[in-house]
């Protein structure tokens, strides 16, 4: 599990900006890299802040967040690149997505050259996209329907509550409105 800070150092780590803005778009909107690697662009709705995914895990579509932060990457990868379907599209073929194994290394590189010292693969940027946001106090009935979950119990196995949020959290019987 990264905190903030190293997910930052980790987004940031890149030069190039497709795989900034890959980091970027996995951790801000909580995408598996299978997810992550087919972001086309008539998935970003801007009105509504949000990013539509088309045939995750079970073969179901879903909205989640989109992040200014990653929106502005994506628009800047937009102006560079000038994509035509996907925004991480393959060296050989513009109409194609990169592969997992892609992503995967992408990640890696960024986590050599950040010097974050974490293990696990690109899918740790997932877990901490559902303990940031429930750290922040967003419901766990948003974060499941973000990630794209059915049962409630999935969503909960990501929830990694760190020793500083527990101590933030104070009895019900201690808030203002119960003082005599």
């Amino acid at each position: 599990m990264l905190n903030r800070q190293e997910v930052q150092r980790l987004i940031d780590a890149p030069r190039n900006i497709k795989h900034r803005a890959l980091l970027a778009m996995t951790y801000g909107s909580g995408l598996r890299v299978s997810e992550a690697v087919r972001v086309r662009i008539a998935d970003i709705d801007r009105g509504r802040m949000m990013l539509r995914v088309e045939q995750g895990k079970g073969r179901r579509d879903r909205y989640t967040i989109l992040s200014a932060r990653a929106l502005a990457l994506l628009e800047e990868l937009w102006r560079w690149e000038r994509p035509q379907e996907y925004f991480f599209f393959t060296r050989r073929d513009r109409h194609q997505p990169i592969c997992v194994g892609t992503a995967q290394a992408v990640y890696y590189a960024a986590l050599r050259t950040s010097g974050v010292r974490r293990v696990g693969g690109i899918h740790v940027l997932r877990h901490c996209f559902a303990t940031h946001l429930m750290e922040e106090g967003t419901d766990i009935y948003t974060i499941k329907r973000w990630m794209g979950h059915t049962a409630l119990v999935t969503t909960g196995r990501y929830m990694h509550v760190t020793a500083e949020h527990l101590a933030r959290v104070k009895s019900p019987l201690d808030h203002p409105y119960n003082a005599a």
